[in-house]
Parts: structure tokens; sequence; C-alpha cells
């Protein structure tokens, strides 16, 4: 026992300084070894404190990234045929973070997936980050990110065939719409609002902001910039403790594309710029400020293959019911200074801070794939040196639409790209084609409302 505990011990150390906050006076109880799988549900298991103390990976079987949202399974194990085979799990201790919201002290730990030669398994979401940020750094780049979060807080809803409703704000009312940046809309989820801050202050967040959306019950969560993977991580995070602080009040948090039919999407807009790395300047401005050819590749980059990224993007059927014109959500590739109506956004900024907005994103991808791809387009830009359009003045509603409006059509256009398969990686677009066209043969089995009330006696 004493040798156990010395172990365990000695990883403790090590820890980041937010779960030695957390634990401060405290036995730690429970590990919970966790991995995104492509839908960005957190896959892995729970372990008791000295047994995590004394391992060093554990197990998972790689047929997790071949299950649908459904829980059923895409036929994308190869050729050998579904083997289930064992994939080794490493720690990454610097994401160790605390579960504030469970009955005893535990932390969470996210791991990096291999196979049995040590290889980075190629369909594992961060490892799909994690290669595009790579082939940033080989060229001398350093990638920056700052995701937007939106989603909605929600009345319990216990049957699927019912409508998703408003939550209860502390008036006694259901939360109103229109109402975007209202302080007194942002106090009527005063409660959850204070745990999401508590969550995130026990897990080392930093939280920019939190502002009301222009949704009933629809809140945004900006985060401060930083490296890729380590916003990735966060965003993952932030979904399960704002699904938690939820929990507690009685509401649902969901993020969900579009879960009320007649109010606006969530997004997850990802702010870009990138950095020279060895004089840790932003490679979009030049020595007197000015715009450089590298930002105009950028941009360019994203106008030409983002339609290829929207399956990645937008990656569910309901994620295209978010694309309404005139409703928040742009469905062109245009490219605007401080337009929110366009999908290739410039905010006001200084040159220091000047960067690239990507609106098209959903709150519902997968926060490493999301980035991954809107990362790619960037990058292929950056490597074609073409120029993109003339800038967008005025009403980009107005405009063409230049993306796919469902997830068959984007899903062509993805599996027709080489260019991007190969940044984001082949297997991994295999796999994720395959895994998507599954879950969309079985929404394609479901018969709506909707259709029965139009088609049942009509037709």
């Amino acid at each position: 026992m004493a040798a156990q505990d010395k172990t365990t011990s000695t990883w403790m150390e090590n820890l980041p300084e937010s779960a030695k906050d957390f634990l401060e006076g405290h036995r730690l109880d429970e590990v919970e070894c966790i991995i995104s799988d492509l839908p960005g549900i957190a896959r892995g298991k729970a372990v008791p404190a000295a047994k995590f103390g004394r391992q060093e990976y554990f197990h998972l079987p790689d047929s997790i990234f071949y299950q649908t949202i459904t829980g059923d399974w895409g036929e994308a194990a190869g050729d050998e045929g579904f083997l289930e085979r064992d994939m080794i799990l490493r720690p990454d201790m610097s994401t160790a973070k605390a579960a504030p919201w469970t009955g005893d002290w535990t932390l969470q730990v996210i791991h990096d997936a291999f196979d049995r030669n040590g290889q980075p398994i190629p369909f594992s979401p961060r490892n799909v980050l994690r290669r595009v940020v790579d082939l940033y750094r080989a060229k001398g780049w350093e990638p920056v990110v700052a995701p937007e979060m939106e989603f909605y807080l929600v009345a319990r809803n216990l049957d699927p065939a019912k409508k998703i409703e408003p939550m209860m704000g502390r008036s006694g009312r259901p939360a109103a719409a229109r109402q975007a940046y209202s302080m007194t809309a942002v106090d009527e989820f005063g409660p959850v609002i204070d745990d999401i801050y508590d969550f995130a202050e026990a897990q080392g967040f930093e939280i920019d902001g939190i502002t009301q959306e222009g949704g009933a019950g629809q809140l945004e969560i900006n985060l401060v910039h930083g490296d890729p993977i380590k916003l990735a991580d966060e965003v993952f995070f932030f979904k399960r403790l704002i699904r938690e602080a939820a929990l507690r009040h009685e509401c649902y948090a969901t993020f969900m594309a579009k879960p009320i039919a007649e109010e606006p999407g969530s997004a997850m807009h990802i702010h870009h710029s990138v950095l020279d790395i060895k004089t840790g300047k932003n490679i979009f401005s030049g020595a007197d400020g000015e715009e450089t050819d590298a930002f105009f590749h950028f941009i360019a980059g994203m106008q030409n293959h983002l339609p290829a990224a929207v399956a990645m993007l937008a990656p569910y059927v309901n994620s295209y019911r978010r694309y309404v014109k005139d409703n928040a959500a742009p469905i062109n590739l245009e490219w605007g200074r401080d337009n929110r109506t366009t999908g290739i956004r410039v905010p006001l900024s200084s040159p220091n801070a000047r960067r690239v907005e990507n609106r098209i994103a959903g709150m519902d991808c997968n926060p490493y794939l999301g980035i991954a791809a809107s990362l790619a387009a960037g990058y292929l830009g950056l490597l074609e040196k073409e120029q993109p359009t003339e800038l967008y003045k005025g009403d980009a509603y107005e405009g063409d639409e230049a993306i796919s409006r469902d997830l068959a059509s984007a899903l062509d256009i993805f599996d027709e790209s080489k260019k991007m398969q190969d940044v984001l990686g082949p297997e991994f677009a295999r796999v994720y084609s395959i895994v998507k066209r599954t879950e969309y043969e079985e929404f394609l089995q479901v018969i709506s409302p909707w259709e029965r009330e139009h088609l049942l006696l009509n037709v």
C-alpha cells in the first residue's frame, strides 16, 4: 500500500494548479479517463484514484469511433472486418480538471488514442486536430483560435414527440425571445449562470463573457483566444459543465443547432489568427499594421475550401435548419469587415489582434473536428496563395448561397475534396463519411409529424 500511495502522490504533484486548488484539503476519490468520440460525446472509464496512479494507460475498442449519434455502427472497420481492436489510451495530464458536480472528489483527464504500435489513431478527433496544428507548425506558423459557444437553456423534455420549450426563468415566466444583450434576460438565468461560473472556476477556465442572444433562453459564452487543442478541450469540457449546471436547476442545456423552430440557431463561431513562430508576430499584419498577403490568402482558403468542410461544421440533419436567410446564420461565403451577414467576418481589432471569423460552424459540431476543418481551409489558402473575392458591402443575405443545405450534399463535396482529406487525414475522412452517411440513412427511416399531418390524407 505504501508503494501505491507514493506513486499516487508523485503524479498528483504534477497536476495543473486548478486541479490542485480543487483538491486542497480533500482526498481524491476517482478519476474519469475520457476521450471524445466523433459526435463529441465523452467516452471512457471511471477508476479509483489509487488505480489511476498505477496505470500508464487503459484500453477501449476502436469501435467507439464507428458509432453514430443513435448508438448504431457504421461499417467503417475496414477490410479486416469488425474486430473491435483495443486502442491504447494515454492520459494528457495537462488536461486534468475538476468534476465539481459529482458527489465525491473527482478529476477528469482527457486521453489520447494510439494503436499497438504507438501510432496515433487517425480518426480520433483530438488526433485529427493535432495533425492540422502540426502542419501549421511545420511551416513555422502557430495557429490561434477563439471559439464562441451559443446554447439554449430549455424546459425539461422527456417526450421526443413534444416540442422543445424555453425554460422558466426565476420570475416564473418562460424565457423571452428577441432580447439580445439584455442584462435583465441574463438575470433570469442567474442561478444557472452562477453555477456555470463556479464550475468553470473550479476547472481553471477563463470566460471572456456571457451574453443573452436573440433566442428565447439562448446564451453565448466567449472564450479567451489560445492554442487550438487547448481551446477544443475547453469546449469539450464546457459542454458537459453547462449541461450539469442546468440539471441542477430543473432545465436542460442543449447544443442542438436548431432546437426551437421559431428561434435562431446556435453557432460556434471560430476566430482565427496565425503567428510566426520565430517572431511571435501576427502574420495577418505587416510592420506598419497593414493587412498582409497571408491575411487575404487565408480568407481565400476559407472561401475555396469551407464547402468541403461543411459536413464537419454542420454534422447532423438538424444542423441545416440553422441556415435560414435573415436569421443570424450566414448561408454564403462572402467576406466583410464587421459584417455579421457574411459567412467570413473580419472583426474590428488592432493590427496585433487582426483575425478572421468563421460564422458557418454550428454549436452541434465536435469542437476538435470543427476547429480542425476550419483551420484546414485556412491552411490550404496559405499554401495556394490565392486572392479572395471582393470585399462584400451591405446585406450578404441578398447574395448567392454558397454552402450545402443538407447533409447528403455536404458529404458528397467532402468525399470529392482530396485536398481537404489530405490535410485532415484520408483514413479519418473515410471513417467519418461512412458514419455520417449511416446516420443520414437512419434519419430517413423516421417519419416526421409534418409528413403525417400533410401527406397522410392529402396525397
